[in-house]
């Protein structure tokens, strides 16, 4: 039974929400890093949920990784080790989900908590949000994907300055380098990453195909990348809703399929 994470099912139809809620900052403890991988597991076998809104709150999305359980002076990766490196795994376990997730982030989404935000598939910052990766300032670098996801989403020379300097971002900053994809009012933020939600699962089975093949095929060398896109391309093309796309648009044009999901 999951104490700090829950996926809550049937927020919208074939929509989930997943609900991190560790009182008072959500930090992202070890316990909270194996929640997160336990929900990743389960929704990689649920075929009727084909969205979900990662969310924190209303107030805070997560303020980092638990600091108390950190050991600086050891090496990182063994049993004894105080780095959250079970948080890495966790969030790529949660980036690789076929489903499409979308972060609310409401308030404070630092250091692991930005690298949370980051594995997502967007990022729907409240007028509120800040981010930032401010490891740096704790003598430290990020080590949940950080150094690797931030520069992917803004560029090189940005994300080294912005962990470098270990400085917060606003929502409109934010939003302005790509880190996130849209800001709304914070009393709305949730509601409208519901809202996108509820039309990518109304979508093709073709989406989880279409993450595959950016996500695995994004550092690949471009021949190999191909060849994962004809492998995704092929198997969209043998679903269900591929052959309802081609019938509506030949029947009625583009845009009115009533896509099932598989």
């Amino acid at each position: 039974m999951s104490e700090f994470v829950h996926l809550q099912p049937d927020t919208a139809p074939g929509v989930a929400t997943i609900r991190l809620d560790r009182p008072k900052m959500n930090a992202l403890s070890n316990a909270v890093s194996a929640e997160i991988a336990a929900v990743a597991g389960e929704l990689r076998g649920r075929s009727d949920i084909r969205a979900a809104v990662l969310w924190g709150g209303p107030r805070i999305f997560a303020a980092g990784a638990d600091i108390k359980e950190f050991r600086p002076g050891r090496s990182a990766g063994g049993d004894d080790s105080g780095a959250p490196v079970s948080l890495t795994g966790a969030l790529r376990q949660l980036e690789c989900v076929p489903q499409i997730l979308i972060a609310a982030v409401n308030g404070y989404a630092l250091g692991g908590g930005c690298e949370l935000a980051m594995a997502t598939d967007f990022r729907i910052a409240a007028d509120d949000a800040v981010f930032g990766q401010p490891e740096i300032l704790l003598g430290i670098i990020p080590g949940a994907g950080g150094t690797q996801r931030l520069p992917r989403l803004v560029g090189l020379s940005r994300a080294k300055e912005i962990i470098y300097s270990g400085r917060r971002v606003s929502a409109t900053e934010a939003l302005a380098i790509g880190l996130a994809d849209a800001v709304h009012p914070a009393a709305e933020t949730y509601d409208q990453a519901v809202a996108m939600a509820e039309r990518f699962a109304a979508g093709p089975a073709a989406l989880r195909h279409a993450k595959t093949a950016m996500n695995d095929g994004f550092d690949l060398p471009l021949d190999d990348a191909l060849e994962l896109e004809t492998a995704e391309f092929t198997a969209a093309f043998a679903s269900e809703d591929a052959r309802i796309g081609v019938k509506s648009f030949v029947e009625h044009g583009p845009g009115k399929a009533r896509f099932v999901g598989r």
